[in-house]
């Protein structure tokens, strides 16, 4: 086994067992792009003549992105950027960045870009689900045009079907994820195979003089093709956020031993296919199959292409958890899926979002050419936002040396910058959704991370420090009465609020006080061994402190459980949990953000999940204590 990034142990057995299966979860998007990218390139939005020249060259492109882009800048170097074995444009950000130094500017630049390439990730959420159905089904259409208006209702169906049974979680779906990929990366390769036997002199496209020779004929027109050729390794990030799921040396070895010769393969076919016969443009992929094959290729490429959705669906939830734990956004309903992979998580709320998004595309647009015209703008910017970041990684993380760091950059930021400048002329046919969804969600975080600020400093201004009020207690104590109470707290050092008015309007206190404050670190996940601190205060008083990783989801029943050996024995039936419920008032007293954000903070608070819920407490034994907040 693989254990943050490096091979302690385990067997080659095993790791060719999880190179299996992330061929489906790592691999399912950029192993369907071959039903839409070449097709794209010759039959899109900026579709170019399908002349032998034009083919060499689009297609020596696809293999110099596939080899500088994924092989290269992800499978070599970002992979390297491990935040204790997680991967990831959020990991990546709190990787570089400890929030505390967030308000140097140079830092604060990078955690803005960051959690804008994070939320650019929502918008690949709606998108890659709506184009690769869509592109699996529109292989109907080839058999008989029949079918034609019967593909936007068969993929809005089959989407809603996939929608409808994220709560029952991928532990036994995913089983067969593996497989099923392994089955149609050998059919892209057989299908390539079959195309170069057609024109064999389509191997030429290794020579990377004819994707230079193809921009110094075509010029603009060939910038504006990079557009399309971008298609081939949209799914180049999620081979660096699923690295905690399967461990580096899995990704690569799926990656050279399996995915790369397949695609290679299959895109020299159509390669060749197109030499042969350039009419084929409008559907190359298809048109690789014999007559007979067509049937069932259609199915498998719409398993394949549910199995890419289903991956991208359960990054983003995995996605939003650590938005939740980062305090960068509300929190939401969390249902743990399996109780052997912490990994496998359904979010009810992000779920019918993301399903009626991704409807409407497909409604809205209604071919996957229209989504190809849309897709690729997100990704384009995230890829130069982890090019940025990396930079910083290779200075300050691995200490490499100016001269090398400067060089990688500047190839990496050469390519990347090149393919976002293409990417962003789709703005006005489409590309526009996923910026302006990638706004929202970066919106919504930053609002949300700025207003728990200005909470926090309210309430920090009225608190009284806990040794100052132990004392006061030892002065006057008042009457105590049998059970624990727990009283949560967001800080270390101050009283908790809710401890203060309890005492003030009840004048009596528990003989046992537990004073309980959960941290999130800027690491995926805390070991048990290393996650409970507590400190006996006297007078019955105990500080507990419990540390999760952003890939954690907090449950309080449990520790208190796990803090009996440590000295701390509580009762579920005699121990009750004291929280503090904020009323937020948007004043202009008190400058902090412009009014129309203090108003959208105030309703994120008051339709975030209730504490109660997110913390596991019983709800029977919950008392919540109301202030008003001016912000």
């Amino acid at each position: 086994m693989e254990k943050n990034g490096t091979v302690h142990t385990g067997t080659v057995r095993q790791s060719l067992g999880l190179s299996l299966a992330a061929l489906g979860v790592v691999y399912g998007d950029i192993g369907t792009s071959p039903l839409y990218a070449m097709r794209e390139c010759f039959h899109g939005k900026h579709p170019h003549p399908a002349t032998p020249d034009n083919v060499l060259g689009v297609l020596s492109l696809i293999v110099w992105a596939l080899i500088l882009i994924v092989s290269l800048k992800y499978l070599v170097f970002v992979l390297r950027a491990d935040n204790r074995g997680e991967g990831g444009i959020l990991a990546l950000t709190a990787l570089l960045n400890p929030w505390g130094d967030e308000n140097r500017p140079p830092r604060k630049v990078l955690v803005f870009l960051g959690l804008f390439g994070a939320a650019l990730l929502y918008g690949d959420g709606t998108l890659t689900p709506a184009i690769s159905v869509l592109s699996a089904i529109e292989g109907l259409k080839i058999a008989t045009p029949l079918f034609h208006p019967y593909i936007v209702p068969i993929t809005v169906v089959i989407l809603i079907l996939l929608f409808l049974i994220q709560h029952r979680g991928t532990a036994r779906v995913g089983a067969l994820f593996g497989p099923v990929m392994v089955l149609w990366f050998t059919v892209l390769a057989l299908l390539g195979i079959r195309g170069i036997m057609m024109a064999p002199e389509v191997l030429g496209a290794l020579n990377p003089l004819h994707a230079v020779l193809f921009f110094v004929r075509d010029g603009w027109s060939g910038f504006q093709v990079l557009g399309a050729v971008f298609l081939v390794v949209t799914g180049g990030e999620a081979l660096y956020a699923d690295m905690g799921h399967f461990g580096r040396l899995p990704i690569r070895l799926a990656w050279f031993g399996c995915v790369l010769p397949a695609l290679l393969l299959n895109y020299f076919g159509q390669g060749a296919l197109l030499l042969k016969d350039p009419s084929e443009a409008t559907e190359p992929f298809y048109h690789l199959a014999p007559a007979w094959a067509l049937y069932p290729l259609v199915l498998l490429a719409t398993m394949a292409t549910i199995i890419a959705s289903q991956a991208v669906i359960s990054g983003v939830f995995s996605l939003t958890r650590q938005a939740i734990q980062l305090r960068l956004s509300p929190r939401m309903r969390i249902i743990q899926t399996s109780s052997e992979e912490i990994g496998q998580i359904y979010i009810p709320a992000v779920n019918w979002a993301l399903m009626l998004a991704t409807i409407a595309l497909v409604a809205g647009f209604g071919s996957s050419s229209g989504l190809a015209a849309a897709y690729g703008v997100a990704v384009a910017t995230t890829m130069v936002i982890t090019a940025l970041l990396v930079r910083f990684v290779m200075r300050e993380r691995w200490h490499w040396h100016p001269l090398a760091v400067a060089g990688l950059t500047v190839i990496f930021l050469a390519v990347d910058l090149a393919f976002f400048g293409a990417n962003i002329l789709k703005v006005g046919a489409g590309g526009w959704i996923p910026l302006a969804a990638g706004l929202t969600v970066f919106t919504v975080m930053i609002t949300w991370r700025r207003g728990r600020e200005l909470v926090t400093t309210h309430l920090l201004a009225q608190a009284t420090s806990l040794p100052s009020f132990l004392e006061e207690l030892a002065a006057k104590p008042p009457q105590r009465v049998p059970g624990t109470a727990v009283f949560m707290s967001g800080r270390l050092f101050p009283a908790p609020p809710t401890l203060i008015h309890h005492l003030e309007h009840n004048k009596v206190l528990h003989e046992q006080v537990v004073i309980l404050t959960i941290l999130t670190e800027d690491i995926p996940r805390v070991s048990a061994s290393e996650r409970i601190e507590l400190k006996r205060l006297g007078q019955g008083f105990y500080r507990l402190i419990v540390r999760y990783g952003f890939m954690q989801s907090p449950n309080v029943p449990v520790i208190l459980r796990e803090c009996e050996p440590l000295g701390l024995v509580t009762s579920p039936e005699t121990t009750t949990f004291y929280l503090g419920r904020e009323t937020l008032i948007s004043t202009e007293k008190v400058s902090g953000m412009p009014r129309w954000r203090e108003k959208l903070f105030a309703f994120m608070a008051r339709n975030a999940l209730q504490a109660t819920a997110f913390y596991n407490l019983p709800p029977d034994r919950v008392v919540e204590l109301g202030q008003q907040v001016e912000i």
